[in-house]
């Protein structure tokens, strides 16, 4: 079961690259984005998405390291049981 797992991540993220390429590839025309008074320097829609894709990835790392959440928090489990408790 492993090895077919293995063999499954391994082509979605090599079909993950192979798109990612494609679109760079066809996709080198410089462009600026504009938000309000604000405009980016000139650089191809892939390398935008690209910083996009990893300041989302790396927000997503270090977020849970400072969020802060009780370490007693019942769980829904916990809350589902106590609603249906007839005793």
């Amino acid at each position: 079961m492993s090895i077919f797992t293995n063999f499954l991540t391994t082509l979605i993220l090599a079909t993950g690259l192979v798109l990612f390429v494609v679109f760079a590839i066809q996709n080198v025309i410089p462009t600026s984005l504009t938000f309000l008074l604000f405009e980016s320097i000139q650089l191809p829609i892939s390398v935008l998405l690209t910083f996009c894709f990893v300041f989302g990835l790396l927000l997503g790392a270090f977020l849970p390291l400072f969020w802060k959440r009780s370490p007693k928090r019942r769980s829904r489990l916990d809350d589902f049981e106590d609603e249906f408790d007839f005793e």
